[in-house]
This record gives C-alpha cells, structure tokens and sequence, in this order.
C-alpha cells in the first residue's frame, strides 16, 4: 500500500518587491518540498488572496536551473564559462581580493549594490552592515520609490496614511497609476468589496486600457505624463461647482485661496488638450468625487516613473484634500505606510558604525559609475569591485548599454549571489548561490498595509545555497570586521529590533503570525495635523526642503511649480521621436523575478510592443511584426501588438524580458534613461520617446 504524503501548512510571507507584502499559507509536503501557496485568511489585508504566480511557487522554488554551488569564472565575461569551486576558496578569493583593491584604490572602491529581491529586512538590509563596517561606497537607492514618495510627502509631511482596508467601506474607490490586477491584486479585492457591498464606483486611471482599467465604473486613459494636469483640472471643478470643502481647507491646508485662484485657468478645457482625455470625462470624474466624499485614492507607482513624477504625485494627492475626504472612513489617499514602522535598524545595516563622509553612488546610475562618468562617481575614483545582492541590474537598471560596457571590464572584479543564473551573474567572477525565502528565517513589514510579518525557514535549501545573512557574515569574518550584527542569527537580530523598536518580542510575533499596527483613525487621516511642525497640509511645498533622509536636492528643482501644475520636463516626443514609451509591469514577471518559471513564460508569451491600429497601419507594421523601436540610447527588437486601448502616439512594452530573449541581446531598459528627476533624483522608466520602424 502506498503511503501517502505528510502535509503540513504553515505561515509565510511573500517576500518579492510589492507593496502588498501578502501573509501566506504554505503547503509543506513530508518536511521536504513546497506544495500549494494560498493566501493567508486571518491577515485582514491579504484576507486570502494572493497573484497567480506566488501561487504557483514550487514551481520557482524546485526549478531545475536554480544556482546550487559557488562557481568561477573561466571564460569571457558574459560566456556562461565557470567551474564549480567549495565555498571556502569562493570567500577566500572574495576577500582577499577585497582587500587587495582596497589597500589600493580605498574602500570606497568597492560598491556593495542591492535592492529588492527580498523585502525582508534582515536578508535585504544586512548588506549595509558590511558596507558600513568597512566604509564601502554607499548606495543611494532611487530606481523605485524616490519621486513617488518625494511626492506624497510633500504635502502630507509623511509617509503614511488611511487603513488601506478601508478602500472596502469606501464610495469611491480612485486606482491612479497602478495596473492592480497585475501587481497588488489586493487593492482590486478591496475595491471590488466596497462596489459589492456598498454600490461604490471604481476609477482607474493610467496610460493604456489594462486589465485594471476593465473593471472599473470610469476608466481614463491619458498621454503619460500628464496626470498634474487632470488633478488640476479636476480641482477647478471642485471649487467651481462647490464641492471643495471650504471649512476643511482653512483650518487644515497652508494655501488654499492661492491654489483656487491658480486654478482659475486650469480648466476640463485645458487639461483635454494636455492629457487627450475629452472634457465629459473630466467633467464626470469631478462630479463622482465631489458628490461621493467618501473617496478613497490609492495612488501608485506608475505615473511617478516621469521626469515630473514627484510634482504629479503631489497634485492627485491634493485632489482628496480639496473635497476634504481626510475625514471620512474610506477617505483620503494612500501611497505607502512604511513611514509607520519607526525600525531601529543599527544592528541590522551596522548604522552605528555608518560614515556620512563616504561618498553615496546613485543605484539607477549604475552604468555611468562604472563606465567612469566623473559626476556619477562624485569625483571620486572609480568603483574596482561590486557585491551584488538581490537585484540583477545587468536586466533591470536603465541605460543598458552603459551598464553592460561597465560590467565587462576587466578591472572591475564582480561577486554576484544569486538563486539562478541571471544576466548579472553571468557578468560576475565570483557567482554564490543563495536561499529562496521558505529556505531561511526573515522579518517583514507591508508598504501596501500596516502589518509587521514573520516568514520562518520551511524546507532545507537544496545544494550549497546560503543564505544572505550567512554569506555576508562569512566575508566580515574574513575581512577582519568586528560587529556584534554579524555573531548574531536571523531570529537574533529579528528579536533585537522587534524589542528596540517597541514592538515586543519575535516569540510573540511567531505566536501570531503578524502584527497589525496601523495608527488611530485620527492620526492616520491627519485630523490632528499632517506631518510638518504647523500641521498644515502643502499646497504650496518648498521642493528642496520636503522631508527626506537620503539626499540633497538634484535635477532643476528650482523650475518646479509652486503650487500643483503641469510641468513640462518630460521627454516629449519630437519630429525624430513620434513615439512615447512606457515600460509596464507584466502580469506574470516581477521586475526580472519569474521570467525563469515555465508558467509565467508561458502566459507572457513572448517580448511584445503595443501600439494603436492607425499608428501601426501608418508605418505598414501588422500583428505579429518583428519591429524596431529606439532613441538616442539604442534600439530593442520586438513583436509587435496592435492594441485599441493605447492613446495613439503611445506604446506600451510590458515586462522586463531577460535581454537574451531579445533579438541582439539588448532589453527594453537599453532606451531607458538614468539622468536625475528633480528634486532628489529616481528612475524615470516611462519616459522616454522613441522612434519605430520594421525589422
């Protein structure tokens, strides 16, 4: 008789770069392999739902072509040439070529690079220990998140705000910049809640008609990067038709006549021209707002990733402030909570032993640092060695071609630890193979909810794969660095910061899975104040001056509005350049995460470019087409796909495809560009004009 499998679920955390941060419930088959993932029922946020390709992780987690041993390069870089080495002689190469340039070159020509491959703060941050101890160059990480909170805190004073959960008692659930079918499916199961339960209307806006725009009541596709424009528009309206909450504004806002009578001219009729939408729709969008103050805006991502991101974002988060929607449950707006952790990280990044003398590099200028570009480098020498750590620049960072020159040098000497065998790592003389998240302990929190999770070790890793914690750990040892962070375990150092930060201890959150800390209703609405020292809400933000930790003012801050306004620094297509290019997230990639997994490869098909019909019938391109489409930084080949639902003079390229899966080796992110949005620099990925032509 044959015995069946011992199947056992426990608690998990996905741990890929979302917002949604989802509470998982994992399927554990006779102590040794990982069999269904489904969403966690009793965390309130994820309440059972999860995407499609968490689901399907045994899949990535059992891939064949997982990285199993440290490995040396024995051929050209970039030719998949290496030889399988113990991780004895990996991490004493490492270090004594750390050493080596450093005794050299200085410390700061090594650039321990990271991002977020894992949101876990033990595996993700723990880098920075290392870097801090020994003085490596810092990373100054903009490729995600910079303009988009630079926006938001500018007139709120912080990174917080309502309970997203609240989106369900909502009557007006507004989805402004992210595809959330694709990537916080949570948002669509709070939203569609709210219209189920309550008759609330949802509104999408974003660039093309995606799978977002589909379900929703209204749904508004405008040209990129001009979303300022609508929000001004729509603010008009408000205050002409008598909808701004007058008595709010004046105890809560700093400059609310000054932004009335700036508005004057920022008619439906003036924004139509901008942002192609028609004047019915402005009109509509207004009037739904107005009259449903319970409107709850759930801004993302998306439409910060312009040169004007940051001045965007500030003017849809002034929309709600109009209406005063502040002060209703299922009112506001929300971006982000992770200004509400508060975490005293010191001995997970080594902060007590930082020096703010070291110069910090610009992540998304990765290419101009190492191809010696003297203001990427801050004047200072060139970067002789990388560290690389859950990201995979060699596919993600923009200009590729840059990036690519930088990482075949011969001098540069390249440590890469990785789950498989990604374009980065092919680059690297030293690959480590390293854990997936159910292979390790990890602590985590929830940019898109409140709660504060534990992820803890599932399976045994399969092969030599360490984790990050323990990789980072060995080299400190062997580079002479003495910190109490690196003697400690993971569930050590989670306990430590659990307790230092005032929120118990890691047995009370393992008991309970997760910890829900989302502020009073009061202070999560700001009705005792926003978060600068008058308690005002900016209308009018002094841009230099917007609260942020990272860095000084960069890019031509002093031209940036006032008040909220259109601003028209975006790379606007030109005679040479019909074309404007946005670079959306796929349904079934992450960044370059699950481009290795057969399902996800499956679904996405293959690298596509969407264009409209009447564009694509002008240039005699049809469906199907190898095409071309480029700028002054390169070109990328495509397939093209005629779509009804982009604006025409817009294409649409979803997903970061791995470059080898392009025609030439080059990726979409070769005509992407890396110079510095104002005021404190990011990654302006769907800005860009281009030029199409057939293969």
């Amino acid at each position: 008789m044959t015995e069946l499998p011992r199947i056992t679920h426990h608690s998990s955390v996905c741990p890929h770069d979302c917002p949604s941060a989802c509470s998982l419930e994992v399927e554990v088959i006779d102590g040794r392999s990982i069999g269904r993932v489904r969403g966690n029922k009793r965390q309130s946020y994820t309440d059972g739902v999860i995407c499609a390709k968490v689901a399907r992780y045994s899949e990535r987690i059992h891939h064949p072509d997982r990285l199993l041993h440290p490995l040396r390069r024995t051929g050209p870089k970039g030719s998949g040439a290496f030889e399988r080495i113990s991780w004895d002689e990996a991490l004493d190469e490492i270090a004594r070529r750390f050493l080596a340039i450093e005794a050299e070159h200085g410390s700061e020509a090594v650039w321990p690079y990271y991002y977020a491959g894992t949101m876990g703060l033990v595996m993700r941050d723990g880098i920075n220990r290392l870097r801090h101890a020994k003085r490596y160059s810092e990373q100054y990480s903009t490729i995600c998140t910079t303009t988009a909170w630079t926006g938001f805190i500018a007139g709120t004073g912080k990174l917080a705000g309502p309970d997203p959960r609240e989106m369900a008692k909502s009557d007006c659930v507004v989805i402004w910049g992210t595809n959330a079918v694709h990537t916080q499916v949570n948002v669509m199961h709070h939203a569609i809640k709210a219209r189920k339960q309550r008759g609330a209307k949802i509104v999408a806006i974003d660039i093309y008609h995606n799978a977002t725009l589909a379900q929703a009541d209204l749904a508004l596709v405008l040209r990129p990067g001009t979303d300022a424009a609508l929000a001004c528009a729509v603010m008009h309206v408000l205050f002409r038709d008598g909808h701004a909450d007058r008595d709010y504004l004046a105890a809560h806002t700093d400059a609310p006549d000054e932004l009335e009578a700036h508005l004057a001219t920022r008619t439906p009729e003036w924004a139509a021209a901008i942002t192609g939408l028609s004047v019915a729709e402005i009109e509509e969008f207004a009037t739904l707002i107005g009259t449903r103050k319970k409107s709850f805006f759930r801004l993302g991502y998306g439409f910060a990733r312009q040169r004007n991101g940051a001045v965007a974002m500030h003017a849809a988060l002034c929309v709600p402030t109009v209406t005063g929607a502040w002060q209703y449950e299922g009112g506001g707006a929300f971006h982000s909570n992770s200004g509400i952790y508060k975490w005293r990280k010191s001995l997970i990044e080594g902060l007590d032993v930082a020096d703010p003398k070291v110069r910090r590099l610009d992540q998304s200028q990765i290419g101009r640092v190492l191809t010696g570009d003297a203001q990427a480098l801050r004047q200072g020498g060139a970067v002789r060695a990388l560290f690389i750590q859950n990201t995979n620049p060699v596919s993600v960072a923009p200009e590729q071609e840059l990036v690519k020159q930088g990482f075949a040098r011969e001098d540069l000497f390249t440590v890469v630890h990785e789950q498989f065998m990604t374009e980065t790592a092919a680059m690297a003389d030293i690959v480590l193979p390293a854990t997936q998240f159910m292979e390790h302990d990890d602590l985590y929190q929830g940019g898109g909810h409140q709660h504060i999770m534990w992820g803890g070790k599932l399976v045994e890793a399969p092969g030599e794969c360490r984790s990050n914690h323990e990789v980072i750990c060995a080299l400190a040892q062997r580079l002479g660095v003495d910190h109490r962070g690196f003697t400690m375990t993971p569930r050590e150092l989670a306990d430590w910061t659990l307790r230092e930060s005032g929120r118990g201890t890691l047995d009370e959150l393992v008991a309970n899975d997760f910890l829900d800390i989302q502020p009073d209703f009061r202070t999560a609405h700001y009705l005792d104040g926003f978060g600068y020292r008058d308690r005002k809400f900016r209308f009018k933000p002094d841009w230099p001056k917007v609260p942020n930790a990272n860095a000084g003012p960069t890019g031509p801050y002093e031209q940036m509005p006032a008040l909220p306004d259109q601003w028209d620094v975006i790379e606007a297509a030109d005679d040479s350049h019909p074309f404007r290019l946005a670079t959306s997230p796929a349904r079934n990639f992450l960044n370059s995460t699950f481009t290795e997994t057969p399902s996800s490869l499956k679904k996405e098909g293959g690298p596509t470019l969407m264009l409209h019909p009447d564009d694509a019938a002008k240039l005699d391109i049809v469906a199907g087409q190898e095409i071309i489409v480029g700028n002054r930084r390169g070109s990328v080949h495509l397939a093209a796909a005629l779509f009804e639902g982009v604006v025409r003079g817009v294409v649409i390229a979803e997903s970061i495809w791995p470059n080898a899966a392009h025609r030439h080796g080059r990726g979409i992110n070769t005509i992407t560009g890396a110079d510095s949005p104002a005021p404190f620099g990011g990654a302006a990925f769907h800005d860009n004009k281009v030029w199409i032509r057939k293969a």
